[in-house]
């Protein structure tokens, strides 16, 4: 986690844990970070809130944890990771390049072109790949898509080159919102079929969608499920990932006791994504 102290520094936070599940206090500590307002406030109240929120999960799961600060350069952040970001396959036939790579497709191959700059969404993440994976598998041609946490706008580019209509997305981060818009003009998605907003979850957007995605995490997705009467047609697809393994089933029942006929859950490396049809 970085928090601004000047317009090109970044102070880094980081977290080192002692749990018996480490995926589990890995996912609670991530939703701590997630759920930190991090815009227009000074660095100490920073510091002493996040500190007290991560104190009080580890009281809450017996977690052992440090925090541990270190000054870091803005591009120092955002541009050294270039290095290990190689194109890769994450669906049946989408591959995620690097704007700064060369790369020659294979027949049937579609090509995304990303820079995700400082939002989230690389595609090497396995949630990534498999929400593309249902998409693919439950898109049909001209349907409304939303993406909730967009990040880099990745999953939104996915769904306009396998043939979406009218396409939203949202971000918290406005840096996000930014990013993403750039990367769907990159793609060449015309701008007239986007619509990109800053906010929070679902509440931002107004009318009905065919196919929602929301790759965020578990907690997350349970209150997003709350809402989605309000913004998923009868009969739309809701793809949901970022949840843990051992959390899947706590996301298909909140899902079908919400009305959701479970159509497919996709497993790879300990992370699962769900996609369901609300009946």
């Amino acid at each position: 986690m970085n928090l601004p102290y000047n317009p090109m520094r970044y102070i880094e936070a980081r977290v080192t844990f002692d749990h018996p599940d480490p995926e589990l206090a890995g996912e609670l500590i991530a939703g701590v970070f997630f759920d930190f307002g991090l815009e227009n406030a000074e660095l100490d109240r920073y510091r002493s809130r996040l500190e007290e929120e991560v104190a009080r999960l580890g009281n809450h799961i017996g977690l052992i944890c440090r925090l541990s600060y270190r000054r870091v350069d803005e591009e120092d952040w955002a541009e050294s990771w270039k290095a290990f970001f190689w194109p890769q396959r994450i669906g049946e036939r989408i591959v995620v390049k690097p704007s700064w790579r060369n790369y020659d497709p294979q027949p049937g191959e579609i090509v995304i072109e990303i820079d995700p700059g400082m939002a989230f969404g690389t595609g090497t993440h396995p949630t990534t790949g498999l929400c593309v994976q249902l998409i693919e598998r439950r898109l049909q041609p001209g349907a409304s898509f939303l993406d909730i946490g967009t990040g880099s706008g990745i999953l939104m580019i996915a769904a306009a080159v396998l043939g979406a209509g009218r396409l939203c997305g949202g971000d918290r981060d406005g840096a996000a919102v930014r990013i993403a818009a750039e990367n769907l003009r990159r793609n060449k998605v015309d701008p007239r079929r986007f619509h990109l907003v800053r906010g929070s979850l679902a509440a931002p957007f107004r009318g009905r969608f065919d196919l929602i995605c929301a790759n965020i995490l578990t907690p997350v997705i349970l209150e997003l499920l709350e809402d989605m009467p309000r913004v998923l047609k009868k009969g739309g697809v809701f793809i949901c990932s970022g949840v843990i393994a051992e959390n899947e089933t706590l996301v298909t029942g909140r899902m079908q006791s919400r009305g959701f006929e479970i159509l497919e859950v996709l497993s790879k490396e300990g992370w699962v994504a769900v996609g369901g049809r609300w009946a």
